[in-house]
């Protein structure tokens, strides 16, 4: 029988909306803690593991189906101690686990279900699990049982599976440094993406389909090394098929996670504040390499939605959105015909179910046997041009209309119960959005998005960051706790070089810095070089990890090495760019196996080989024109400072002491470019400052 307890678990006095979502569950659930531990050890019971986070569709239905279920509880709390984590607050423990699920079943995914030993060895992996079993998937209801008596009747055999699953765990973690990656690597990754690309939807062949925005970075600059015009072609025509399809929101903006087809028009409906921050930048960067203001206008509908949905009044960025309302995935966003034309005018609606291919069935399909569900998702399949020159009107006069009615649909669903909200506010993926609402600033000329990343900046160093310095990795009503992991330090300073570079306010160079190096200090790993995903002193869990495979968010490896070079170029010190050397020789023999699993790695890899340039615009008197000159065009590889006139420049010189020697030319603002280790002439003209650069134009 599925019912909620009336009387609360420990889950209760937690911080994490996805163990308060099970605070109720008549399992007994504990926190990870060495209380949980010990409880095993003393019961000698084994550990039944379930991580997920708020906004997982399939950790909703598990829930449902089995952990608000007393039978299935009552086998639980009789054979496990019973542990709930946040992957989203421990992305420490999921990795591990996450890596055990793939070397055990060959796939992952949430929720993760693990059974482990009170030493936290593992010896069961799977994903979701029904309270029957069904479909080839042995229910929990049956499940348990076996492995009670596994444990009891064969439990040496047990513990020896888990010591043997946790020696090859703790093999793969030894690296074997080899020597620095060249061009070659570049050419290998990209003809593998080519090849798995999708040339008539976009994006990778096959379902699911996710964005991935850290293959257009590479890509992108593939296309400015190379020369190659089709990857860029790869790039535009994965972007704007998503902008298009269902996986993109089209009365409300901001993307879904993933598409569960390969037209990107069903999506798995939850948002994620990550794939903002990561498309938004993909879209600004496509948009500085082509000039087509598609890009630009989408990444601004992006941050439209984010700076709307997901900021809390103190100036952080929230986690997530759900997929589901009212217990059905989807619910929120999908829409009858009959609901449009009950809320717009005739002519309105009917713009509308042309626009977006609306049908009076419903475009929206069951995933496994295509029956309609009876309600559309949005998409269009084509640019607003196309559309407009079907319908024989003006594309300012179709988008002045469909504006129009978007407002109306908007207005009427804010009216609908959403979905849940995750509120907690994550120091890493505030990173990225942080990135990103700065590189707007830059190649959009618009403050409010500066603004949006120093107030985030802001919030971030004031509540997660400790007196001694160092970082916290989650804040939540009024909390800020767990110790903060790479990610927490990679993308946060990511974020500080690039709101920087927005505003030329020295402080957020310097704390850049400083958290650079305390990453450095507690991450580093002396002997092979690279950097592990917990700091020296964080909690001993079976294996210490360090990952550089790009999966949904870069790795924090990848991201730290480009600040590595970034911070040298902008500070001259050569030993920044000396641990970025080490930590590429680190991962290179592994990334030589499959370069194209590596993307953001190899953009760091595309800027250490040049070429780079380092840009100092000194002085106020055309100053301004010549920063827009600069931040209009694609030019990843490239740092760029500014050193106003007079007492102004004390920032700047205190944290680049070589800045010092960088004055306007008679009292004009006066452009110094590097590249390659030699400086060239200061120049006060714009086209002779783009001419050093070596530009592209769009």
């Amino acid at each position: 029988m599925t019912v909620s307890s009336n009387r609360p678990n420990r889950l209760i006095k937690e911080k994490s909306p996805y163990l308060l979502q099970h605070a109720y569950n008549p399992v007994d659930w504990h926190a990870w803690n060495p209380e949980a531990f010990e409880k095993a050890r003393a019961e000698n019971k084994p550990i039944f593991l379930s991580i997920g986070y708020s906004t997982c569709h399939w950790c909703h239905v598990m829930e449902k189906e089995s952990f608000e279920d007393t039978e299935v509880a009552e086998l639980m709390n009789e054979a496990f101690v019973s542990i709930k984590v946040d992957r989203e607050e421990r992305p420490d423990i999921d990795h591990v686990y996450m890596t055990v699920s793939q070397m055990m079943t060959g796939s992952g995914g949430w929720p993760l279900t693990i059974v482990m030993t009170p030493d936290k060895k593992p010896f069961f992996a799977a994903t979701y699990v029904p309270k029957g079993s069904r479909f080839g998937r042995t229910g929990m209801m049956e499940l348990i049982p076996r492995i009670r008596e596994a444990w009891t009747k064969r439990h040496k055999e047990v513990l020896d599976s888990a010591e043997n699953m946790t020696t090859a765990l703790q093999s793969m973690e030894k690296e074997k440094p080899g020597g620095l990656l060249d061009a070659g690597v570049l050419d290998r990754a990209y003809r593998e993406l080519r090849q798995r690309f999708d040339k008539t939807y976009g994006g990778v062949s096959g379902a699911p389909k996710f964005p991935t925005p850290h293959n257009f970075f590479f890509m992108l600059r593939y296309w400015r090394r190379a020369d190659v015009q089709e990857a860029l072609n790869m790039v535009e025509k994965t972007l704007q098929e998503i902008r298009w399809g269902g996986i993109f929101d089209q009365i409300g903006f901001g993307f879904h996670r993933y598409s569960t087809d390969k037209e990107w028009l069903v999506p798995h409906f939850e948002k994620m504040l990550y794939d903002q921050a990561m498309l938004a930048l993909a879209y600004l960067e496509t948009y500085q390499a082509t000039g087509n203001t598609v890009y630009s206008d989408t990444a601004e509908e992006i941050f439209t939605y984010v700076l709307r949905d997901l900021r809390s009044p103190e100036g952080g960025f929230y986690s997530a959105e759900d997929a589901d309302s009212e217990g059905v995935e989807g619910k929120f966003y999908v829409w009858t015909e009959q609901e449009l034309r009950e809320i717009l005018p005739h002519d309105q609606a009917e713009l509308v179910v042309r626009a977006f291919h609306v049908e009076k069935s419903g475009n929206f399909r069951e995933e496994a046997s295509g029956k309609s569900l009876g309600a559309n998702i949005f998409y269009t399949g084509k640019s607003l041009a196309d559309i407009a020159s079907e319908m024989n009107v003006p594309p300012e006069e179709l988008k002045s209309k469909i504006d129009s009615a978007r407002s109306r649909l908007f207005d009427a669903r804010e009216r609908r119960i959403h979905p849940h909200k995750d509120d907690k506010v994550l120091t890493d993926w505030n990173g990225l959005m942080i990135a990103a609402l700065a590189r707007g600033a830059q190649a959009l000329g618009k403050k409010s998005y500066s603004d949006a990343a120093g107030g985030a900046l802001e919030f971030i160093l004031k509540k997660l960051r400790k007196p001694d310095g160092r970082l916290l990795h989650r804040y939540r009503d009024g909390e800020a706790s767990i110790a903060a992991h790479l990610d927490d330090y990679a993308f946060l300073v990511w974020g500080l070089i690039e709101t920087y570079e927005a505003t030329f306010d020295a402080r957020f160079l310097k704390t850049a810095l400083e958290l650079n190096n305390d990453m450095i200090h507690h991450f580093w790993d002396e002997r092979r070089g690279g950097l592990y995903f917990t700091s020296d002193d964080a909690e001993n869990l079976i294996v210490r990890k360090k990952e550089v495979y790009d999966g949904a968010l870069p790795s924090g490896n990848a991201v730290a090495m480009l600040n590595l070079l970034r911070l040298s170029r902008f500070t001259g010190d050569a030993d920044l760019e000396d641990r970025a050397f080490k930590l590429q020789r680190a991962f290179s023999e592994q990334i030589r196996q499959f370069p194209s699993g590596y993307t953001q790695f190899l953009s760091a890899v595309d800027f250490s080989l040049g070429s780079s340039h380092e840009v100092i615009i000194a002085g106020s008197l055309g100053a301004k024109e010549m920063l827009e000159a600069l931040r209009s065009r694609f030019s990843p590889n490239q740092v760029l400072m500014f050193r106003p006139a007079g007492e102004e420049s004390a920032g700047i010189d205190a944290v680049a002491a070589f800045a010092k020697n960088y004055d306007p030319v008679n009292g004009k603002a006066t452009a110094y470019v590097c590249s390659g280790r030699s400086c060239k002439d200061p120049t006060t003209e714009i086209r002779d400052l783009l001419a050093l650069l070596g530009k592209k134009n769009p």
